[in-house]
Order: structure tokens, then sequence, then C-alpha cells
């Protein structure tokens, strides 16, 4: 059960009054592809997902669909299915009539309608719930029951703005997986919205992360994940832990750094001559305890903080050089233990210093 191959590609500007929301944001979805728009409330991204659908014009700029340019169409003759984040089901209509509704205004006939829903019920896992009303099913059933309306026209493309987002946190992972289920079984082409980075990394072919209404960066997730190319997509994807220093050394096994009393190694995506101004970074679960003697990448330091998180714990730490290093570990740390740090040199990137950094 696939869907017709569709491509997107849009160039957007949106302002509201003297505010600019989205400047020329760009980009191409290809056919089965499945993109998302990641980043801080008020980035643009919901902006952007709602100038595609049609329910906002844009000030600026024009959206394509394969070969046809769709902008100033409706949204209903747009011919693509919406998820939001509070689901928008009618209260007073049954399952059954909410997944129907669409093609009830399109007149099809009874027999067709019944095998259509009940196909699309068996597709969200929901059989047999047919009469059951919207106030009667839990966050995830009702979550189902609008990707299964959203699905049962087969839309040419399917937009999502944050389904997941009034989920708890188990239901939020079971969702995500029937998401990717549903997009690979019906080889779907769809852009989701998300300010959540599991979100993006677990479910996309391409992630899109954007600030001020801007593309920041945009790859595939491991990319996205492992080589974030600013300060800011870094600190976003999870950098915790941010050293500014100075380059002091460059060459083909990486770069070094002297900065805050620390001397740090590690990889750089830009080019960084000796005498830059740069902030070395790594990510809290990519700090080891332990090592000997002293060094690169190697610090003494004492526990401020520990947090029990279950399987590991998280802790603050105060190094003897002065700054704070938050790191995740399954050993159990005492406040005021001290402690030996590695930071792997192989897990410390070098990103260019932001003038607020």
């Amino acid at each position: 059960m696939s869907q017709p191959l569709h491509s997107l590609r849009f160039r957007l500007t949106k302002r509201f009054g003297a505010k600019t929301v989205l400047r020329d944001f760009a980009l191409e979805v290809r056919g089965r592809q499945f993109v998302t728009f990641l980043g801080p409330s008020g980035c643009g991204k919901s902006t952007a997902l709602n100038i595609i659908a049609g329910l906002i014009p844009q000030s600026d700029g024009e959206v394509w669909l394969d070969d046809e340019r769709i902008d100033h169409l409706p949204p209903e003759r747009r011919g693509f299915g919406m998820v939001f984040q509070n689901y928008a089901l009618f209260p007073h209509l049954t399952v059954f009539g909410n997944i129907a509704f669409g093609l009830q205004l399109q007149r099809r006939s009874e027999p067709e309608i019944r095998e259509a829903v009940r196909a699309m019920l068996d597709l969200v896992q929901l059989p047999g719930l047919e009469e059951r009303y919207p106030s009667q099913l839990s966050g995830g059933q009702q979550q189902r029951v609008a990707i299964a309306r959203a699905l049962v026209l087969h839309p040419r493309l399917l937009l999502m703005d944050e389904p997941l987002s009034n989920l708890d946190a188990k239901l939020r992972i079971e969702m995500r997986a029937e998401i990717k289920r549903i997009h690979a079984r019906l080889g779907l082409t769809s852009v989701y919205v998300t300010h959540d980075q599991t979100e993006a990394l677990s479910l996309s072919d391409w992630v899109v992360v954007m600030r001020d209404g801007v593309v920041v960066q945009a790859g595939p997730p491991s990319e996205i994940h492992d080589r974030p190319q600013s300060l800011f997509v870094a600190d976003f994807m999870g950098f915790r832990n941010f050293f500014p220093v100075e380059v002091t050394a460059v060459d083909a096994h990486g770069v070094e750094g002297t900065g805050q009393g620390m001397h740090v190694r590690g990889r750089a995506r830009h080019p960084l001559p000796p005498g830059t101004a740069a902030v070395a970074a790594i990510r809290p679960d990519d700090v080891e305890l332990g090592g000997e003697g002293g060094g690169a990448n190697r610090f003494r330091g004492k526990v401020e903080i520990v947090e029990y998180l279950g399987r590991e714990n998280e802790a603050v730490l105060t190094l003897e050089a002065g700054p704070r290093v938050w790191m995740r570990t399954p050993r159990a740390l005492a406040p005021d233990e001290p402690v030996t740090v590695t930071f792997p040199a192989e897990k410390v990137i070098f990103l260019p210093r932001e003038p607020s950094a």
C-alpha cells in the first residue's frame, strides 16, 4: 500500500507587520522523504508549515508540488493531510464519523466509506473503536484517529505540527514508532514540526534546524547530531559543556586550544587557524570519569550536585581550573567527592566563537 511519489519545493518569506518571521526559507522535499523543521518556539517552523498547508498566505515566495505551483490554491484543493497538536477532532462525531468526514464531503458511496475507514482503523491499530467518541479515547488513541482522518483521503503530502507534544513521555515514544511505521508502509512524503530533538532525530531522513526564521543547518540526523556547524545548533543538540578557548595549534589530528586554565584537544568543522577565538564543546554523556596524570583533556575537580536518573546519574562538577562541567555516568557519585574527568578528543568539537559567546 504505497502512495504516488510527490515532491515539494518552496521559498517563503513571511512578515507580520514590521516583524519578519521567515526570511527566504527555501527547501526541496523529495518524494517519500520525512523532513522535520526543528527549532525553539518562535523560530518560524509552524508558520512555514501553515503556509505550505494554505492556512496562511506568504508575504513573498512560492510553493510548488511536483511541477505545479500551488500557493494560490485554497487548503482543500492542495490535497494535503494535516495533523495538529491538539488533534482537532469533532467531539460530537464518533471515531467513524471523524475519519469518514472528508470522504462524505466528497460524496463517496457508503460501502466505499466503510471500507476506507476500516482500512484506516487497521492501519493505526484501532479496530473495533468505530462507535466511540473522542472523549472516550486516550490521548494516544485520539492522535491515531487524527492521523487516520488525515490519511484516509490519500493525501499528496502529510503535514504534522507538533502532534506528540500533548502526550506523556511513554505515549510519545509509542506514537513516534507508530508514525514512522505508517510513513514507511504508505511511502508518504511527510513534513513534521517539533522543538524536540529526539523526535527529529528518530523520525527524520532530513532535519532542518531553524532560528529566527532562517535555516541555520540542514542535513541527515547523524550530521546534525554529530557535526553541528554553530554554537546554536550544538547547544540545541545537547552539547551542554562550552569552554571559551584560543586556538593554539592545528594539525592533521585535530585542533588544540587553551582558556580558563584548560588545555583542550578536539576536532573542528571550520578552518580555525592559531589565534582564533573559539569554543570547545562536549556532551555530558561523552565526559568520562578517571584518567591518570595531566595534559590535554584531563581535569581534576569536585562533585557539586548529583541527580539520580535511574540507570545513570547526572552530575555537575567544579574543575580546579574553575569552569563547571556537566556529565552523566552510571557510577554513584557524592557531593564534594574529588574526581578526575577526561574529554575524549574525538568527542570534543571546536566551533567559532560567536559575538555573545
